[in-house]
């Protein structure tokens, strides 16, 4: 006879009252502490800023760059990437639909599930554009959503990286800048 395992299974009902950051994926909580370290929220701050100057320089007026916010995928799974790019309003507490970017920083405690689950569930939600940012080697993986799948992009990262963000929007983007 074996011993049957069972697991907690939460619901975004019961992610709204808890404390503090978390993620919720297929029901499991994840918490999401402790803070990013300095250069995890430099990083951050950053991209953000290159983002942002990129949409205003290309006047895009629908798209908006956001810091972590909740990406509903269902009553069991919530997550909070470390940045987003949206291009239609946001109408609740909550994103209930793929934002057109997101962004992960992968830190030791995260890489394996941003590289592996959120990747697939990004992939699965669908959302446009994957940015993963591996701070300790400094590199860039752009991905971008074709027939449902995700396939890097060829990228320089001394040259400009141009996204689609949606069809009154593309940007452009010096990569190295978001080391500096």
């Amino acid at each position: 006879m074996s011993a049957v395992k069972l697991l907690p299974y939460y619901t975004y009902d019961d992610y709204c009252h808890w404390e503090g950051r978390w993620e919720l994926i297929d029901g499991i909580p994840f918490a999401m502490s402790p803070a990013p370290t300095p250069r995890h929220q430099w990083l951050v701050a950053n991209i953000m800023f290159e983002f942002k100057s990129a949409l205003k320089k290309s006047n895009c007026k629908n798209c908006k760059m956001y810091d972590f916010i909740d990406l509903k995928i269902d009553e069991s799974t919530i997550l909070q990437p470390d940045s987003s790019i949206v291009c239609k309003p946001i109408t609740k507490e909550f994103l209930d639909f793929p934002p057109t970017l997101v962004v992960e920083i992968l830190s030791p405690s995260t890489a394996l599930k941003d590289r592996h689950t959120k990747f697939s569930i990004y992939e699965k939600f669908g959302i446009k554009y994957y940015m993963i940012v591996d701070e300790e080697k400094n590199e860039i993986e752009i991905y971008s959503l074709a027939n449902s799948k995700y396939s890097l992009q060829p990228i320089n990262a001394d040259s400009t990286f141009i996204f689609a963000l949606d069809d009154d929007c593309h940007i452009e983007l010096l990569l190295n800048n978001i080391w500096e």
